[in-house]
């Protein structure tokens, strides 16, 4: 990548930091030239990831929080994650349809991408648009994953503050005790909290986080109401995000979530590299006849996953 282009990202110029964008959504030897030339200066935004179940009011709370740190100067990159089209490839609900009072706002970036397939409640290139966006000068990250169930918590991985949100009247008070999801949360917010059963969803949050075993230094999600319609409790919502983020820094844990992400980061691409590789070095017909044996019960997957790879490695 060229320095003109490198510093016009680190300026935050608009169309060099979308260019940026696109390039790691492509992937390929593209991508892999932006993180590189932009890596070394990333580190220091504080990444937020938003997440909850469809419903809840994800992207309205992510647009009023974003509001938020922008009257207290701060700079705020966006990253929303939505279904793929199976059409088009590309996102279906386009988050920056319900973020329009923020596009004006030179101060604000918002890209949204498609998980085109890509499990976890994220897009494959997530954590490398978090990247673009750090380089860029960002001083606050939003990522809101895309409508999330229990098994989807990648987003843990991928920030150093994680919001769960809930809403009542959801059916999914018993959900929400369950582990999964829960258990990545470092704030809890219950949005639409106007409605009548919010305080049964609070309660039901409260009750879970009392029967969790904590030492007595451990991080204790907070359980706020919130009604992001009309910006009520958003103030106290990003309070405690900051609250959160002096925990981490007051107990030296920021440096080894850090650690966590980056390896958790590795591993993924360590896997979709080697099985990229692993596939494409594999004529489809010797496929084909492993794929016939463990039709014939003449091999287990594991038996033939095995064959493939200890012939790749010979």
């Amino acid at each position: 990548m060229e320095r003109e282009t490198v510093e016009a990202i680190r300026a935050g110029n608009p169309r060099a930091v979308a260019r940026a964008l696109s390039a790691v959504e492509r992937g390929g030897e593209e991508a892999r030239a932006v993180v590189a030339a932009l890596f070394r200066f990333t580190g220091h935004a504080h990444v937020i990831g938003v997440t909850g179940s469809p419903g809840t009011g994800k992207s309205t709370f992510v647009n009023e929080i974003a509001k938020c740190y922008r009257r207290r100067g701060q700079r705020v990159g966006i990253v929303a994650v939505d279904p793929t089209s199976p059409f088009t490839g590309g996102a279906i609900l386009g988050d920056r349809l319900r973020m329009q009072d923020l596009s004006g706002d030179a101060g604000v970036f918002i890209r949204s991408m498609a998980t085109r397939g890509n499990l976890g409640g994220l897009a494959s290139a997530t954590a490398d648009a978090v990247k673009v966006l750090d380089a860029a000068g960002f001083d606050v990250i939003l990522v809101e994953t895309v409508g999330a169930g229990q098994s989807e918590v990648d987003i843990a991985k991928n920030a150093h503050t994680t919001i769960v949100v809930e809403a009542p009247g959801l059916g999914d008070d018993i959900q929400a005790i369950k582990a999964g999801i829960l258990e990545i949360a470092d704030v809890l917010i219950v949005n639409k909290a106007d409605r009548d059963d919010a305080s049964a969803t609070v309660a039901a949050l409260e009750m879970n986080l009392n029967l969790k075993p904590k030492a007595p230094n451990d991080w204790r999600p907070p359980v706020l109401r919130t009604i992001a319609l009309k910006g009520e409790g958003i103030e106290d919502a990003v309070e405690w995000i900051g609250k959160h983020r002096a925990y981490l820094e007051t107990n030296h844990l920021l440096a080894a979530k850090e650690r966590a992400r980056l390896r958790a980061e590795l591993e993924h691409v360590l896997q979709r590299d080697l099985m990229a590789r692993i596939i494409h070095g594999t004529p489809g017909a010797d496929i084909e006849r492993l794929v016939d044996r463990i039709a014939a019960r003449e091999l287990d997957v594991y038996q033939a996953a095995n064959m493939v790879i200890a012939d790749k490695t010979a």
